[in-house]
């Protein structure tokens, strides 16, 4: 018997008597590594002769061969038996029941968004987006708000680092919204612009990012009469009641001229503020007739084109209707505060099934 078939021998015996899968990758190394047997004869051949190379390296590629088929061969089987172990002692018992599902909930914010949105499209309104990275000039210089204006300082506004040919902030309001639109298309123009709006505020009824719905209607002869008329039937509807009085303070916000506070009337039942009634009052909403210089920089005729705005807080609507008493519990994440707040996912709300049900 010659080297190589003793070699042959030694080394499948060695495959053969392999009891683990460590045993075997060892045998492998020894013969296949890179300072494996095998391999070692394998770089002997470039120092042979051309007829020493012809008669014996048909021989070692021979033996390379057959030592990696029977360590393949040798690992199938072990890995086989090592998985029939695993069944033959591991059982299922499928007679146990099977987890339920946990049930996903829709946000109150989510649900609220849907709700203002069913509303105000039964009013004849489109819905609206725009970025929530705005620069300066449409957050703030086309709604009538200065450089001077406090709503510009650090302290209110989130500002973002870097060069940019405007300032950048995160929003401050959705109203740069109505500017687009109103940049985008021609009167007559109706739309609500619902989204996240950013203030570095934090207590129970502000967080640094929060929810807001702004609607805007420009067209001829739009006095403050259609603005009342708007907030009525959108907040009748909103809380499901024919109840609701509205109040109306004068105010004032820089892109709107005259301004009002809009509040609504509650009523004390078992000592908690229910809206409805006149035995006091909220304030809810801001709006008032859009200013000339916020119709004139969005490229309209102020003359020709008159119009209204609103705005108020999707948050907070959800906590008066709803019943929450604290803001940032909106946004902990906590599972337990969703499911009892939380609405199933087929609530869809409509106006004639009720737009909370």
């Amino acid at each position: 018997m010659t080297d190589l078939d003793q070699l042959r021998t030694d080394l499948l015996a060695s495959v053969d008597a392999a009891g683990s899968l460590d045993a075997l990758d060892a045998v492998r190394v020894h013969a296949l590594g890179k300072q494996g047997a095998v391999t070692g004869l394998l770089k002997t051949l470039g120092g042979m002769s051309p007829e020493e190379r012809q008669a014996t390296g048909p021989r070692i590629h021979a033996l390379r061969e057959a030592v990696t088929d029977a360590i393949a061969t040798r690992k199938a089987g072990m890995e086989r038996d090592v998985l029939d172990t695993r069944l033959a002692s591991e059982t299922l018992d499928m007679t146990l029941p099977v987890d339920p599902p946990a049930p996903g909930g829709v946000h109150p914010v989510s649900q609220v968004m849907d709700e203002l949105a069913e509303i105000f499209a039964d009013l004849g309104f489109a819905v609206a987006t725009g970025p929530e990275i705005e620069d300066d000039w449409h957050n703030f210089t086309a709604l009538n708000i200065p450089e001077t204006h406090p709503a510009r300082a650090m302290h209110d506004t989130f500002y973002l680092a870097g060069e940019h040919e405007r300032p950048m902030v995160l929003r401050t309001h959705t109203s740069p919204v109505q500017i687009r639109t109103m940049m985008a298309q021609k009167p007559p123009i109706r739309i609500i612009a619902p989204g996240r709006v950013y203030r570095s505020d934090s207590d129970a009824t502000h967080t640094p990012m929060f929810h807001q719905i702004e609607g805007l209607v420009i067209d001829k002869g739009i006095t403050m009469g259609h603005l009342k008329w708007t907030l009525e039937t959108f907040l009748k509807a909103f809380f499901e009641r024919d109840d609701i009085v509205l109040r109306l303070r004068p105010s004032y916000f820089p892109f709107t001229e005259p301004s009002a506070e809009v509040d609504v009337g509650y009523s004390v039942v078992n000592g908690k503020r229910v809206i409805g009634g006149s035995e006091g009052w909220m304030e809810v909403l801001g709006s008032g007739m859009v200013h000339r210089r916020v119709i004139a920089a969005a490229g309209l005729d102020p003359d020709e084109w008159q119009g209204f705005a609103f705005g108020t807080g999707v948050d907070r609507l959800a906590m008066l209707k709803y019943g929450m008493d604290d803001l940032r519990a909106f946004f902990d994440g906590d599972l337990r505060w969703l499911r009892h707040y939380g609405f199933s996912a087929l609530d869809v709300p409509t106006l004639s099934g009720g737009v909370g049900a």
